[in-house]
């Protein structure tokens, strides 16, 4: 499912197996379990980076495991637990009391794409992967909570609008163009290695990760209101 290992400053929290990572039950709440673990050991300085094994960062919802209910009823059933479970895990990471990049190795689909679009920072592969939002395809609307965090996190509406409406496959430079990934690198191991740098980077500011968690929600109130983070009293934490 997932691995989290604590490197120095660095919680590196890893999608593992060479398949493409569909967010079923069983992979969101692993990945849950260890978002709070991340969260609980939490220090000024520390910093997520998000990676991944294989060909996917994650294709999606596990449609297949939905279908295989049997039936439409079920399918459909199933693939409403879903979006409910993994609500919760965009909280997690909006919530963060950490800065958060996402390493995208490979190719991020519809709910993986959301999953990598809840970070901080996203950094893609230049010479293989797509940012892709498939819904209209699949003939699946977006919940809530989806349409809250693209308006929210995409930089521009006419982005929004040409990977939501209109289906566009990414590529790492146009998605640099659009705003939408902080930069591009060759190969898995030049996407770790930018991560890491830029975390370093980060992870010397030594924020307090409550502050920088409740600013977080404070730039996005949109899908912070959607997904119930009220806002704690500002507080200074040092002068």
């Amino acid at each position: 499912m997932c691995t989290v290992e604590k490197r120095g400053n660095f919680f590196i929290l890893t999608l593992t197996g060479d398949d493409d990572h569909r967010l079923g039950p069983s992979l969101i709440n692993s990945l849950l379990k260890a978002l709070s673990q991340v969260k609980a050991q939490a220090t000024p300085g520390s910093v997520l980076i998000t990676t991944s094994h294989g060909k996917f960062f994650s294709n999606g919802f596990d449609l297949p495991w939905a279908l295989a209910a049997g039936s439409i009823s079920g399918a459909r059933d199933r693939l409403n637990h879903i979006i409910q479970i993994f609500k919760p895990l965009v909280a997690q990471l909006l919530s963060l009391p950490m800065p958060t990049i996402a390493a995208i190795a490979g190719h991020a689909a519809a709910a993986g794409f959301a999953l990598a679009l809840s970070h901080d920072y996203l950094i893609m592969r230049s010479d293989r992967g797509v940012l892709y939002m498939r819904e209209l395809d699949l003939g699946l609307t977006l919940p809530d909570y989806f349409t809250a965090l693209f308006k929210s996190k995409m930089g521009s509406s006419l982005a929004t609008r040409d990977l939501i409406l209109r289906g566009m496959k990414v590529r790492g430079e146009a998605a640099v163009r659009m705003g939408v990934v902080e930069s591009t690198h060759h190969g898995e191991d030049g996407v770790f290695n930018a991560a890491v740098q830029l975390g370093e980077q980060l992870a010397a500011r030594k924020w307090n990760g409550e502050v920088y968690a409740e600013i977080r929600k404070s730039l996005y109130p949109e899908v912070s209101e959607v997904l119930g983070l009220r806002g704690k009293p500002i507080f200074i934490s040092r002068l």
